[in-house]
Parts: C-alpha cells; sequence; structure tokens
C-alpha cells in the first residue's frame, strides 16, 4: 500500500481535530439519558488472559502535541471526573504521550486500588511536525512510569500507524515492547492505526495482543467502509487479538441522540469489540455513556 506522506497525515490529523472539537461543543448542547444504577462489566479482552472493563475514560479529546480538552480541566475536575468513572465501573484509562495527560492520570491512579485499574498508553515512534521526535525507547517507558506514578503499564500501543509498512519500519520498537512484556513493565502490547492498510497488517500479524481501531456505523473519521474495517476487526478478534475501538462517535459528527444510540448498538452487537474508549469531559457524559452501553449489553 502507498504510504501517506507526513503532509496529506497532517492534514487528515487537522480535520480530526476539527471533530474532536465539535465534539465538546456538540454535547454541551445535547440532552442526556436519566442517570440510573447501572455499572460497566468488566470483559474478557479476546484471548489475551486480561479482563478489563467495556468502557475507558478517553483523556485525549482534541488531543495534540502534548495537551487535551482533559488536560485543560485541571487536577481537581479531572480527578472528580476519574472518582466518578471509577464509580460506574469505568476503571480504564486511556492515556498517550500526545495527550500531555499521564501525569493528572497517574494523580488519580493515588485515589485506588492500582490492581483495580487498567491504564493504556501509547508511544509516537515517528517525528511529528515540529514539536515532536521519538526518543529512546527505554527513557520514553522510564518516564511513562515516572509520570504515571505506576510500577507498570497494562496495555502500551505503538501510536497511530499510518501505513502497511509499519511491522518493517518500526522493528526495532517492537522487539523493546516485547522485552518490556518479559520484563512484566508492559502486560500487553500492540497498536493504534489511521490507515486501513495498517489496520490489515496488523490484524494478521502475530505481535500485537491488542489493537485500537476507529469504528462507528457511519463511517465518519475512520479507515474506510464500516463494514471493511468490521471484517478486518472480525478477523483480529477471532485469532485472539484484544480489540479496542474508538471514535465510536467519529470526533463529533455523530453527537446527536440517535446516532450515539445507532452507533454504539452497531459497535457492541458486532462481537468484534471487546472495549471502547470514548473521551469524556464531564459525569454527565460518563453517566449518559454508562447507562446506554449496559442497556444495549443487555438487550
Amino acid at each position: 500500500m502507498k504510504k501517506i506522506g507526513r503532509r496529506n497525515f497532517i492534514q487528515k490529523s487537522a480535520r480530526g481535530l476539527a471533530g474532536a472539537v465539535a465534539l465538546g461543543s456538540g454535547f454541551s448542547n445535547m440532552s442526556f439519558i436519566p442517570t440510573g444504577s447501572a455499572t460497566i462489566d468488566m470483559v474478557d479482552l479476546g484471548k489475551t488472559g486480561m479482563k478489563i472493563p467495556r468502557l475507558a475514560l478517553g483523556t485525549g479529546s482534541h488531543g495534540w502535541a502534548n495537551t487535551s480538552n482533559q488536560k485543560k480541566l485541571g487536577e481537581k475536575k479531572f480527578i472528580q471526573l476519574a472518582k466518578h468513572a471509577y464509580d460506574r465501573g469505568v476503571r480504564f484509562f486511556d492515556t498517550a504521550d500526545m495527550y500531555g495527560t499521564h501525569e493528572l492520570v497517574g494523580r488519580a491512579l493515588k485515589e485506588f486500588q492500582r490492581e483495580e485499574v487498567t491504564v493504556l498508553s501509547k508511544i509516537m515512534v515517528y517525528k511529528h511536525q515540529d514539536w515532536y521526535t521519538p526518543e529512546p525507547f527505554q527513557k520514553s517507558i522510564d518516564r511513562f512510569r515516572k509520570e504515571l506514578d505506576t510500577d507498570y503499564i497494562d496495555i502500551l500501543l505503538l501510536h497511530c500507524m499510518v501505513n502497511s509498512e509499519w511491522p518493517d519500519e518500526y522493528k526495532r520498537y517492537m522487539d523493546a515492547y516485547s522485552e518490556a512484556k518479559e520484563k512484566g513493565i508492559i502486560k500487553k502490547i500492540g497498536f493504534s492505526c489511521h490507515d486501513l492498510g495498517a489496520l490489515k497488517v496488523g490484524a494478521k500479524s502475530d505481535w500485537p495482543d491488542v489493537l485500537l481501531a476507529r469504528i462507528n456505523h457511519n463511517g465518519a473519521k475512520m479507515d474506510g467502509p464500516p463494514s471493511e474495517i468490521m471484517q478486518v476487526l472480525n478477523e483480529a478478534q477471532q485469532s485472539g487479538k484484544g480489540v479496542i475501538g474508538m471514535k465510536i462517535f467519529g470526533c463529533g459528527d455523530l453527537v446527536k441522540d440517535e446516532q450515539r444510540e445507532e452507533s454504539l448498538n452497531y459497535v457492541l452487537k458486532s462481537n468484534n469489540v471487546h472495549s471502547m474508549t470514548i473521551g469524556m469531559e464531564n459525569t454527565e457524559q460518563v453517566d449518559d455513556a454508562v447507562e446506554r452501553i449496559m442497556r444495549i449489553v443487555k438487550s
């Protein structure tokens, strides 16, 4: 598959960020379903042997250049949000170096029993514009654990693979991930992607335990038609990989009540996505997502 040039990727990223902004502003004008007593359940992450919550608190809304909407909440509001999510069963944090939220997540972890929380992070392994240059893996993983104030990371991904050659291009990083996994520093390893070719190659590879893919019913901010993406995710989960969905609401393109409902139904009833991450910024968004997801799961 033809590689995506840096300029094209940056342009695509900018469009995605615009969607993320729309998500935040769109939610503020939306109605939410009444708060109930549902809590997010635990699910098997494929055949990896790991159990995780069905929903993660994403911390990368408008995530770019070491900041995000969640980071802008500040420590006090973020910890309040994290505690509320935890009480609703959302004991899974999705973070990344790019989002600048490691230290906030680390601060939140002090409020909980570490073994009861799943932490997923990501390392960008290629130069990105003029604000990010990759560092040696060991330096990154040591820094991540310090920022998160944890001895280990549950799931660590190669962040944002954008072409089908990534297993060859980043083999040295993959080897380093595997070594860290053997040492227990990382529990599960994998990749996130923003390209259909990258997704297809990763789904067939024996290396990743976990993949993070863009999926919704509409195709908004995805890497291909929903039916084609879902076919690849089916192949991945059939081979035992853990599949986590992102962009469930299409970076803000799918925030109407019926759109959210249709997208969640599509993803949850596919049986190809084990868990999902949604960038939530207040307790109302958490409650709405929890109630909708668990109602669909039990239907």
